[in-house]
């Protein structure tokens, strides 16, 4: 292994003399005798892992099969989230505590979140993506148990927050890792797949709670059940590879080059380029961050600072947008309007399958479409379910109110889900330089998790000051209005670019990307007064 890691060192001092030659495309020998020599080096060396097994099919079926494993991390945040809605029902009658202790037993866990999220970047740093992933689950695990075996609501609120703390891990990292293992033109759908996971876990926690729910000590069986998915999701990632940017950024250039040609492959010209492309932008990143504190380019570099911003806003936007509150008290809010425990449990199931069926058309459209033009697309959607919400809560009818309720529900979770849901998580993950990622994912995530532990946390003591109807009427339907308002003018489009493709994006000036999309605005009026939707929903193939 030492050996092994002489010879990368003697190949390292000459690659950003080959990566020049990969990026301007002058010398395709250069290019090929570069791939000859880490051929040479990763055979000689027997640099193999288990995911080079031939089950694992060739690159371009390995690639959806990264992302659908890793994505599985999506289920336990998912889960989470719509097990103590439902577990929150029994809960208090067992261990006897009031509504002031239910929304810290709630607002709690994304507490942990905040805390986990700080622990991104070291994490990511020490350990890589891949083993922080890791390590987040085993962190799920542990909180898992404390959660169904719990005999006081301090016991149940420290395994909260510890599920918290790993859940917070691993939402940061999943998206990030997709990333940088996909290519350009799929990277949007990919990392899109991490939402439709945390759909697929809120369906599962809906459908996990209507089977336990008239067991006797139902809460635990139904808080337990996620030890499952967990398990499953730690023997999935443990046989992944490592990201080949990490391992690029580590100095392990042949475990790079095999991990690329695994989940990338070489076939074409413009592979070959873009693996060169990629190692010569780390280590020009890693050579100008030297010897500094990186986290302060987040203020003194538009560039960063630009990132920053843009993905800040996408996350706060999503967790104001009132997902919490209808997944953490969907239950609560069911039993508000007239339901019993039972009818309850079973009728959250139907926000969580619209959930997850309105996410499957991001995947495809994402890229196609683009981000832009997919949120601008189904916001409204979003704002109007938010409004049917708000105002079932003025009728007095019982049965008009179940049923205004209910259609609201799924007019948000239709359109949120193709929208709001996917898009910041892609967003998140790919507008980062590659030695500042994993703090720019650190921040992005404790955005998220602020967003959720203020929206989750406050929420009983926010309907006391504005009643249900001024809280999804006035205050997220607000949030959304501004929100979109400013998506329209300042949000980059980013479908079909390349990390390292994506700085030029992002050193532009506001001023240059204000008139891009002010214009664009003027196209789609046009496009609109003409009906030629075509025109709007222009696919990439």
């Amino acid at each position: 292994m030492a050996s092994s890691r002489t010879e990368e060192r003697s190949i390292q001092t000459s690659i950003v003399e080959k990566a020049r030659y990969a990026v301007g495309g002058d010398s395709e020998e250069e290019i090929e005798a570069e791939l000859h020599k880490l051929e040479h080096c990763c055979v000689s060396h027997r640099q193999y892992f288990i995911f080079a097994l031939p089950i694992f099919g060739k690159a371009k079926y390995f690639v959806w099969i990264l992302a659908s494993l890793a994505s599985i991390g999506g289920i336990l945040y998912g889960i989470d989230q719509s097990l103590i809605s439902s577990a929150g029902l029994y809960i208090p009658e067992d261990l006897h505590y009031d509504s002031n202790i239910e929304s810290i037993i709630s607002g709690f866990m994304p507490l942990g979140g905040i805390f986990g999220a700080f622990l991104v970047y070291p994490a990511n740093e020490l350990f890589g993506r891949k083993w922080s992933i890791a390590s987040a689950c085993l962190l799920d695990i542990c909180g898992g148990i404390l959660e169904a075996d719990a005999h006081s609501w301090q016991m149940l609120l420290a395994g909260r927050m510890i599920v918290g703390v790993g859940v917070a891990i691993e939402a940061a990292t999943v998206p990030g890792y997709i990333a940088e293992c996909s290519p350009k033109h799929r990277r949007g759908s990919l990392v899109s797949l991490y939402q439709l996971c945390v759909m697929l876990g809120l369906l599962f926690g809906y459908i996990d709670a209507a089977i336990f729910v008239n067991l006797a000590g139902n809460w635990r069986w139904m808080l337990g059940s996620s030890l499952l998915f967990s398990g499953i999701f730690l023997i999935s990632i443990c046989v992944l590879p490592e990201s080949p940017r990490y391992l690029m950024k580590e100095g392990r250039r042949v475990e790079a080059y095999f991990v690329w040609k695994r989940i990338r492959g070489f076939q074409t010209f413009e592979e070959k380029k873009e693996f060169f492309w990629m190692e010569q932008q780390v280590l020009k990143e890693m050579q100008e961050s030297k010897d500094r504190w990186n986290v302060l380019d987040f203020v003194r570099k538009p560039r960063c600072r630009r990132a920053a911003q843009y993905a800040i806003i996408l996350m706060i936007l999503q967790q104001f947008s009132g997902i919490n509150t209808i997944n953490h008290y969907m239950g609560i809010l069911m039993l508000e309007i007239g339901m019993n425990k039972q009818n309850a449990v079973y009728m959250s199931v139907i926000g969580g399958a619209t959930g997850l069926l309105s996410t499957i058309p991001a995947i495809y459209l994402v890229d196609r479409l683009g981000r832009r033009t997919l949120l601008l697309s189904f916001i409204g959607g979003v704002f109007c379910g938010l409004l049917i919400i708000g105002f079932s809560f003025w009728t007095t009818n019982i049965r008009t109110k179940v049923g205004l309720y209910i259609w609201g529900v799924v007019v948000y979770y239709l359109f949120w889900g193709s929208c709001l849901g996917p898009i910041p998580w892609v967003v998140g993950s790919e507008v980062w330089p590659t030695y500042l990622r994993s703090q720019g994912l650190c921040i992005a995530d404790i955005s998220k998790w602020i967003g959720e532990f203020v929206t989750t946390f406050a929420f009983p003591y926010m309907v006391n000051a504005m009643k249900k109807t001024g809280i999804f009427c006035g205050f997220y339907a607000g949030i959304i209005l501004m929100g979109t308002l400013y998506l329209m003018f300042f949000m980059p489009e980013t479908k079909c670019k390349t990390l390292e493709e994506l700085e030029e994006v992002f050193h532009q000036p506001m001023r240059v990307l204000l008139k891009q999309n002010k214009n664009n605005l003027k196209e789609t009026w046009q496009a609109l007064k003409g009906f030629h939707v075509n025109k709007i929903w222009l696919c990439s193939p």
